[in-house]
């Protein structure tokens, strides 16, 4: 069932794209996923990207998260992230890509510790926020792994095309601004000034506002740096988010290596290496907690001062995505017993059902699960039978929208949030890409 809008209605067409769809597509034998696929894959080109260029004649593109019109650094790089792969088959492409990494390195400029931009200057529903807003901003919720996204699609792009055109000035006055930001997060609570980031918000949910005056709840100063906000936009528990900080122990090696190679900045490279090397010590004194039945496991959440939380959140980072953003192996014995630990009735946002079973999120309740969160787990799966019970998961609960969503109901699928949620589509795009590259002729098993 092809769900895509017509070619004039398409916001880009990448030929080497439409080449992917209709080679992998066509080894696909079961037809369900095969339309999920040919919907989900270009799901983010088709509907969400808007393409130009800057004043200063630099590449420039927009990206929406789907039925939101505003731009997450977050999303917006997972949202092109599968298309990597395609950018030295494709100029355009490539210049598609370079323009959201202008874009995100503009909006980091404008404030570090925003988590979504508006196309242009405008009111946001949120700016009755007690923070610091401006009409730039969609939402202020300050979030570690923001940062590290904008790292993550630069380095991802310069590994897929060996293309530094796009790192010029501004570019490096971003990423400053960045590890300077993480760095300064690292101060405990005894350490805040009047100046430093706080956020409330005017509503009657816990998770969209933040506890002591705005501060987060106390932080000790361990090495780590903090997250107020999850992910999933949800408030933290504890301050520092192990998923998000081990995504920027990986994202600041990334940003060394070019800083150290085309950039010829040594100086800043040290700087970002040391940051994450103190990040990583941090992790391992403080993260890696006992937990009765599973042994020892990365907590998701910890204070600095010996309290930790234990579960995981279906939204990346996670603690199951961690082999899948580069911190550790997927055969790493710490990694496998937290997943064992995230994949069972042990995470209390684990949830099993008539309709599927899977790891779903705070951000819309217990008893749901995410299909980003069941993507996950076969991208990180080490059994080709995992994956095919996913696969065969997602493609049962799509609920005939041939479309991947935020959440689903445990017991029923189509009791669904987000109809139109294009990171999960175009990830669901990348599990397919990566099943047919390491398991040849799963697709045309089922």
């Amino acid at each position: 069932m092809n769900k895509r809008p017509t070619p004039a209605q398409r916001c880009f067409t990448s030929p080497a794209i439409e080449a992917a769809i209709t080679e992998v597509g066509g080894r696909i034998r079961d037809p369900e996923i095969a339309a999920l696929f040919v919907n989900c894959l270009p799901n983010t080109l088709d509907t969400t990207v808007t393409v130009g260029s800057d004043a200063d004649g630099r590449p420039d593109t927009f990206v929406v998260t789907g039925d939101i019109d505003a731009m997450w650094l977050r999303d917006s790089t997972n949202q092109v992230w599968p298309y990597l792969r395609f950018v030295t088959a494709d100029p355009t492409l490539s210049r598609l890509i370079q323009g959201v990494i202008h874009r995100q390195a503009r909006c980091v400029l404008i404030d570090p510790y925003a988590n979504a931009f508006n196309r242009e200057p405008k009111p946001s529903h949120w700016m009755s926020d007690h923070t610091v807003m401006t009409p730039d901003l969609h939402e202020r919720k300050y979030e570690l792994d923001s940062l590290c996204a904008v790292i993550r699609l630069s380095a991802g792009y310069y590994a897929a095309s060996k293309d530094a055109s796009c790192f010029d000035a501004r570019w490096s006055d971003a990423m400053r601004k960045i590890v300077a930001t993480i760095r300064h997060e690292q101060a405990g609570s005894d350490e805040n000034s009047k100046d430093d980031y706080r956020f409330q918000r005017d509503s009657p949910n816990p998770t969209e506002t933040l506890a002591c005056g705005g501060f987060g709840q106390p932080a000790n100063r361990c090495g780590l740096s903090k997250s107020p906000f999850r992910p999933s936009d949800d408030a933290a528990m504890l301050p520092f988010l192990i998923p998000a900080n081990a995504m920027a122990v990986v994202c600041l090696r990334q940003l060394a290596e070019i800083w150290s190679g085309p950039c010829a900045l040594p100086e800043d490279a040290a700087g970002a290496l040391a940051l994450a090397e103190e990040i990583e010590r941090g992790i391992r004194t403080h993260a890696v907690v006992q937990h009765p039945e599973h042994g020892e496991i990365f907590a998701y959440e910890v204070d600095g001062y010996g309290s930790h939380y234990l579960m995981d959140d279906a939204n990346v980072p996670s603690l199951v995505s961690l082999p899948y953003l580069g911190y550790c192996a997927p055969d790493d014995p710490t990694y496998q017993r937290t997943r064992a630990f995230v994949l069972s009735a042990s995470n209390p946002y684990f949830a099993s059902g008539q309709a599927a079973s899977g790891v779903g999120s705070p951000h819309t309740g217990r008893g749901t699960i995410w299909p980003m969160a069941l993507i996950m787990q076969a991208l990180t799966s080490q059994s080709q039978e995992e994956v095919r019970q996913c696969l065969t998961t997602l493609r049962d609960t799509h609920a005939g929208t041939w479309f991947m969503h935020e959440s689903i109901w445990k017991d029923d699928a189509a009791n669904y949030t987000r109809s139109w949620f294009a990171w999960a589509n175009t990830l669901f795009g990348e599990l397919i890409l990566t099943i047919d590259s390491k398991y040849p002729g799963l697709l045309e098993s089922f």
